[in-house]
């Protein structure tokens, strides 16, 4: 991470636990981050989006009475979003392939498991920053491109034909 100057970031935590909020932000602040914003739920961290305008989101999943997917679904989609665009990594317990699937179709773009460590915080971290997916506008979804790994672009016709 010491490529990169971070130090101009805006992070917003948003976690239920304030030790956990204390413990990313002290992560964080090893690579140079020094401008934070943090929520104790999806409510407050929405407020706190609209006001503080983060250039990166890190949440919890489970954060009553509002939870991070919550969240992040009105972050992705409200109109009064200050930037739908912008990167969220979430950090959860909830490891089941089934809501790693349902985070990702949330909008989210990277994921962590718990425990957290500092390395798997530096490597979504520069995910984030190395990997600027494209976003997705569908009916029924709007977020970062969900499919992953580089692709060579195609030039010839019948793209989808097998």
């Amino acid at each position: 991470m010491s490529d990169y100057n971070l130090s101009q970031l805006k992070v917003l935590i948003a976690d239920d636990s304030k030790l956990m909020r204390q413990l990313v932000r002290s992560l964080l602040e090893v690579v140079g981050i020094t401008r934070f914003a943090e929520a104790s739920d999806g409510q407050k961290a929405w407020d706190q989006a609209v006001t503080f305008n983060p250039d990166l989101v890190v949440t919890d999943w489970n954060m009553p009475p509002t939870s991070g997917l919550d969240f992040v679904r009105r972050l992705r989609t409200d109109r009064l979003s200050a930037n739908p665009f912008v990167p969220v990594i979430m950090i959860t317990g909830y490891t089941e392939e089934y809501r790693v699937v349902e985070a990702r179709d949330t909008g989210i773009t990277e994921f962590i498991a718990k425990p957290l460590t500092a390395n798997s915080l530096y490597d979504r971290l520069r995910a984030v920053v190395e990997d600027n997916r494209q976003f997705v506008k569908a009916p029924s979804y709007f977020g970062p491109d969900r499919r992953r790994g580089r692709r060579e672009a195609y030039t010839g016709q019948d793209r989808r034909a097998g």
